[in-house]
């Protein structure tokens, strides 16, 4: 049986963005399996539920079927690789300070689990700009559904537009 080269790319992807997608499609390219982990930051205030967030990101990966959908509650991302058997975390450099952030994060993982890498890829330009944050800031002013299009995928954009128009009646 050969070894699977499994990756993990976690987020709180609230909501998924199209910088998210180019992630995961690009990653799903280099590794057998990448399991995309939805986790639950203590620090953050979601806007949309767990449960709305894995559908979101189901929907928008349905296309890659070495993608698996999962949830990671209250663990540290590399152990949480280490319990799924990956070896390689997947994490985005869109700026200066990620880089600096991902960098530490990358030593601080290899000291606890030194047989795990960390694999940075960088977005293109179109997408380095898109944080789920601004997303969320675009929602609501005049003709706001013709800029939302262009950053988020299909099925996220739905969801939006829907939830929009059942609050603002």
């Amino acid at each position: 049986m050969k070894n699977i080269r499994r990756a993990v790319y976690a987020g709180s992807f609230d909501p998924p963005t199209n910088g998210h997608l180019w992630m995961i499609r690009t990653a799903q390219a280099l590794f057998d399996e990448l399991v995309v982990a939805v986790g639950e930051n203590p620090a953050k205030h979601c806007t949309y539920s767990f449960d709305e967030r894995v559908a979101m990101l189901q929907a928008a990966c349905q296309d890659f079927p070495n993608v698996k959908i999962a949830a990671m509650k209250n663990r540290f991302l590399v152990e949480y690789a280490a319990s799924i058997q990956a070896a390689y975390i997947v994490r985005g450099i869109r700026s200066v300070l990620d880089y600096e952030f991902e960098r530490s994060m990358r030593h601080i993982n290899a000291d606890m689990q030194p047989e795990i890498s960390t694999v940075f890829l960088m977005p293109p330009r179109e997408f380095a700009e898109v944080s789920s944050t601004m997303i969320k800031g675009l929602i609501g002013p005049e003709n706001w559904q013709e800029v939302l299009i262009r950053y988020v995928p299909q099925p996220v954009y739905d969801k939006i537009v829907q939830d929009f128009g059942r609050t603002h009646k």
